[in-house]
């Protein structure tokens, strides 16, 4: 048996989160002691991975309690779900880095980078998942919908145009930036900080100059929704800093509201 303390150490799960999961049913302890004491055994410890897992996924707290309080098989099935995406998505993420590797090794002046190499890894069908999951996430109608693919293809095209040297310096201004407010996600910068505000308006230049149009303070708020919401994205963040994922979008909508145009 393990007390709270001893399983937030061997876990990497603050007390204060193990608390909060034993008072929303997600997690309770195999018995309370006399003096309080919360202690933990096998299948809790179990039940904890679960959760850390699903997690890592993307999964809701209430959606993660429906699938471990359902049946055993429900739930096998839906560990090699996740596994099967896992799989994916190391084949997906192996592929990028190698792009990565090769883009530094072009700015470095290492090897010379074709335009076309820039952009291995990122897949036309995983582009295309991505584009459906937006259109049917954000358009409420036909009309919607389509105004929404005409903003997508243009974004495209737009990108379709830029040279090697032009996608390499837009990837290195990506990844500085996106290194500072990694920095600034773990020294735990109030997401709202005015010290933010130079980054996020340098970001949010990044994202117009992507898009080939102006990215307003709504849009930018909105990418912040797309960043929070999407699993891909939140994998991504999550792998540059621990708590990217909700930190990010939470410092572009605190920016958005401070920003008229």
């Amino acid at each position: 048996m393990h007390t709270v303390k001893q399983l937030a150490r061997i876990s990497g799960v603050s007390v204060r989160t193990l608390h909060y999961y034993d008072e929303i049913g997600l997690l309770r302890p195999a018995q309370v002691g006399a003096n309080g004491y919360r202690y933990y055994g096998p299948e809790e410890l179990l039940r904890l991975q679960q959760i850390l897992l699903h997690r890592e996924l993307g999964l809701p707290l209430d959606a993660i309690a429906a699938v471990l309080d359902s049946s055993e098989r429900n739930r096998i099935d839906r560990l090699r779900e996740h596994r099967q995406r896992l799989v994916q998505r190391t084949d997906h993420y192996r592929e990028l880095i190698a792009t990565l590797d090769r883009t530094i090794a072009g700015l470095e002046g290492e090897m010379s980078v074709n335009a076309q190499s820039l952009y291995k890894g990122f897949t036309p069908p995983k582009r295309a998942e991505l584009e459906n999951w937006i259109v049917k996430r954000y358009a409420a109608d036909e009309s919607g919908r389509q105004r929404l693919r005409d903003d997508i293809d243009r974004s495209r095209k737009h990108v379709a145009g830029f040279s090697a040297e032009e996608a390499m310096a837009r990837m290195q201004q990506l990844a500085e930036l996106e290194t500072a407010l990694a920095q600034h996600c773990r020294l735990q910068t109030p997401a709202g900080d005015p010290a933010l505000d130079a980054l996020l308006a340098r970001h949010r230049e990044w994202v117009a100059g992507m898009w080939g149009k102006p990215c307003s303070p709504g849009a930018y708020a909105g990418l912040a929704d797309l960043y929070e919401s999407h699993p891909d994205f939140r994998a991504r963040y999550e792998q540059l800093a621990t708590g990217l994922a909700d930190y990010l979008p939470a410092a572009m909508r605190a920016y958005s509201r401070t920003v008229s145009t």
